[in-house]
């Protein structure tokens, strides 16, 4: 029974923006018996851990650490509905192992749809300082517990590919201890997990799974909690072309997410076949959201140039799911990377408020017609 063919999509949460307060509905309505308020964030938002499994393999995973990140939830929310119509897969999984999840580990940053918390600090680099409410919870969650691998889940952005022309759907790294890079067994173990993750998405999204980078950070938690001892292994969900909503990854990352814990609960030794893990490609930093080709600038000095734009997620006031806001990144010859749209305008004019636009990403713009 692959797990690939019973996905269900979580019908209750279909926008990529969940608010805390639906989120804490849905929580207290399905898996009362199962969620305890570990804490409160900066906001005095609860944070709730959702525990299943009777194994003696003790899993940790969060998701939402970044508040504009949210595959990961819909992940959980997603793998939850999907065991529940495939009974006999649950209770295999969670007889071996228990799961302890945090659900929106940052619900300030979650509710408003940004990567900082309400104290305008990224929880991925707090670890030491310890300057937010909410990595404190995490810490003390996961040291006091001594987990025996945890799962970092976070949203990378469109700019990535496998290979310069394949989006980096879902990308993986198991981080590194030291600034050498070595390849320890902590890491080795992380290693050969991502590897059973590859062998069964690798046919069905391929060439779209890469490597994130794995140099080491000192501030970050993953680095960390693998430097302390806990296997750490983060995942990164990415793009899809034309799936801004990332509807697909979605999909694809719940999958990742149970072969994750399936690899965990199986493998017999716990760094067999690490090795595949060096066959996943590095990820690329090469494309843009959309590249405009051959555009006239509207200035004194009339030149042929690209104009490179990004999208911008914003949570407009009023709205249940968010926008996405296109910014000029690069202006110039833009020819070291692509566009997933690229659109020739050929004859037609640029036209900023300003003589020639700042590249800052803040900048507005039109093409005249």
């Amino acid at each position: 029974m692959n797990f690939e063919h019973l996905y269900i999509q979580n019908p209750d949460f279909l926008n990529r923006y969940i608010s805390p307060e639906k989120l804490y509905s849905y929580l207290h309505a399905n898996l009362s018996e199962s969620i305890v308020e570990i804490g409160r964030s900066f906001l005095g938002k609860p944070i709730y851990k959702l525990t299943l499994g009777t194994g003696k393999t003790k899993v940790l995973a969060w998701s939402q650490m970044h508040g504009n990140e949210s595959n990961a939830t819909h992940a959980m929310l997603d793998l939850l509905v999907t065991l529940d119509k495939a009974h006999e897969l649950k209770d295999e999984l969670f007889s071996r192992i228990s799961l302890d999840f945090i659900f929106m580990l940052n619900p300030d940053g979650s509710e408003r749809w940004t990567r900082l918390t309400a104290e305008e600090i990224d929880l991925n680099r707090d670890f030491h300082n310890e300057a937010s409410t909410e990595i404190k919870i995490l810490k003390s969650l996961a040291f006091d517990k001594k987990y025996d691998y945890a799962l970092n889940l976070h949203e990378q952005r469109t700019i990535f590919t496998t290979d310069g022309v394949h989006p980096a759907t879902l990308s993986f790294l198991a981080p590194s201890e030291n600034e050498e890079r070595s390849v320890t067994e902590n890491r080795k173990k992380c290693m050969a997990v991502i590897g059973q993750i590859y062998d069964h998405l690798k046919e069905l999204i391929p060439n779209q799974i890469g490597r994130y980078t794995d140099e080491f950070y000192p501030t970050s938690t993953g680095d960390n909690f693998i430097k302390a001892g806990m296997p750490t292994i983060l995942f990164e969900g990415g793009h899809f072309i034309d799936d801004y909503t990332r509807k697909g990854t979605r999909k694809y990352y719940t999958i990742a997410l149970y072969y994750a814990l399936k690899a965990i609960s199986e493998l017999k030794s716990e760094t067999t076949g690490w090795e595949k893990y060096l066959e996943i490609p590095e990820n690329l930093e090469t494309h843009y959201d959309i590249i405009y080709r051959n555009v006239k600038l509207n200035t004194e000095h009339e030149c042929i140039l690209d104009i490179a734009v990004q999208f911008k997620e914003i949570l407009e006031e009023g709205k249940e799911e968010i926008s996405f806001i296109p910014f000029v990144m690069e202006v110039g010859d833009v020819t070291k990377r692509k566009g997933w749209l690229e659109i020739d305008c050929t004859g037609k004019r640029f036209v900023s408020d300003t003589k020639y636009p700042k590249l800052d990403a803040e900048v507005s713009f039109k093409i005249e017609e």
